[in-house]
């Protein structure tokens, strides 16, 4: 870890506990900030707030104190990623002109490791894996944090040179960036997303973006030479640029020519030995290739892990084959573009099973990606909708059952050897499951039970 001194004394609000807050606050402390953390849950006997008062912190939860700011002469404000700017606090440290950051910009700061950033609507999770296991199969020194495994700012605290940190990043995070300078940045891709948050598409953009902002010409941009969204993003880079596409052949980058992954000249491996499923993970692929052949890796590398990687748990992951019938599990699906992508990973008949927390959309822009599937089992609040879709499909075997369990049992009653039961819900799980992985280990639990 980096020995700074920007934080020593300094009045920081650690806003928002959770697992990044509870790092933040730690590691604030150690850098001899004076740290004062406040959240709106009554959290008075949690754990980690009796841990933080033991280190002298002072921890304020139940509300948001109007007043905190100047009660405390706060300067900084490191907030959780999901708090919305419209919080009241953030509200007032903005017109105070208060530097707002999230942990990732600490972690980028106190680093002594490089970092390769990930970003992007879809896929993010299934690229940094990608990037982690073949870095390691290379016999580099990766490690990993972000959106998936540990809090960044805590991993970076252990990393030293010889390590790499690979950070899945989302746009709420970086937004809370300042000076944050990953050595190489990659934007896979851009769709609508979280403008709920954001308020518009232009802002959600703006925040992927800073993934860029800082880049030198020591550094690399990895690019989506198929999303013009991306190639816009880009331009703000001064680094170089490494291009990956799935539709065209390249002089330089990544891409697929006569059935092969290629890299500049490279002939790296067919397609068809290719483990991991889908077409849209053949971006996932090719943006992974791009990243780690910016790093040197070694061919047999990346051989030695994509004939092996058959995917992240709950993200178009196969489970297991029971008498012919190939399950799949797609939990993370949480929207319809998402299980769009999975339906098109499949040229076998497929069985789906859908459904889940209503959000007031329709599923019409399903229907051109229902053309495989030859039965459908429903469950949760969007059933009804998901099933009138179907119908208009011409999808004539439907079932509407209570949870995903049943919905396992029941597709494999309607199946045939050879079929996909495919679960991508294309809605949140809230409905009925605290999260998507638990919707998704019931629905693992439910195949290993008929098998």
């Amino acid at each position: 870890m980096k020995s700074v001194k920007e934080f020593n004394g300094r009045n920081v609000l650690v806003l928002g506990l959770a697992k990044s807050g509870l790092a933040a606050a730690k590691l604030l402390h150690q850098l001899e900030a004076n740290v004062i953390v406040n959240d709106i849950k009554s959290i008075e006997e949690n754990e980690a707030v009796k841990e933080l008062e033991q280190l002298g912190i002072t921890v304020i939860s139940g509300k948001h104190p109007l007043d905190l700011l100047d009660e405390y002469k706060i300067e900084m404000v490191v907030k959780n990623p999901g708090i919305p700017y419209k919080n009241p606090i953030i509200t007032q440290a903005l017109q105070k002109q208060l530097p707002i950051i999230t942990e990732v910009e600490l972690a980028y700061r106190i680093s002594e490791a490089d970092i390769i950033a990930i970003t992007g609507s879809n896929g993010k999770t299934t690229t940094t894996t990608l990037i982690f296991e073949i870095l390691k199969a290379d016999g580099q020194m990766p490690l990993i944090a972000g959106n998936i495994g540990k809090v960044a700012c805590e991993v970076a605290q252990k990393a030293s040179k010889e390590n790499i940190i690979i950070m899945e990043l989302s746009s709420f995070q970086l937004l809370g960036t300042i000076h944050f300078n990953p050595k190489i940045a990659l934007i896979l891709n851009i769709f609508d997303a979280h403008l709920d948050y954001h308020g518009t598409k232009e802002k959600y953009m703006k925040a992927k973006q800073r993934i860029f902002l800082n880049q030198n010409r020591d550094d690399v941009a990895v690019v989506n030479l198929d999303d013009e969204h991306v190639i816009e993003l880009s331009h703000i880079s001064k680094a170089e640029k490494v291009y990956f596409s799935t539709k065209a052949n390249l002089s330089q980058g990544a891409y697929i020519k006569d059935e092969y992954v290629w890299y500049n000249d490279e002939a790296i491996m067919p397609i068809n030995d290719i483990v991991l499923p889908g077409k849209h993970n053949l971006e996932n692929i090719l943006a992974a290739v791009a990243v780690v052949k910016s790093r040197g890796v070694k061919n047999d590398a990346i051989r030695q892990v994509l004939t092996s990687f058959s995917g992240v748990r709950h993200r178009l992951q196969y489970v297991d084959t029971v008498n012919g019938r190939r399950f799949y599990n797609d939990s993370k699906a949480t929207n319809i573009l998402a299980t769009s992508k999975a339906l098109e990973a499949f040229s076998t008949p497929i069985i789906l099973l859908a459904g889940g927390l209503d959000r007031g959309n329709e599923f019409d822009e399903l229907k051109p990606f229902l053309r495989n599937v030859k039965a459908l089992v429903t469950f949760g609040q969007t059933a009804p909708k998901i099933e009138r879709v179907a119908k208009e499909a011409g999808i004539e075997k439907i079932k509407r059952v209570d949870n995903v369990e049943q919905a396992a049992f029941e597709a494999y009653e309607m199946s045939n050897e050879k079929d996909v039961i495919l679960l991508s819900p294309a809605c949140a799980s809230w409905d009925q499951y605290k999260t998507f992985e638990e919707r998704g280990d019931i629905f693992i639990d439910a195949v290993h039970k008929l098998k």
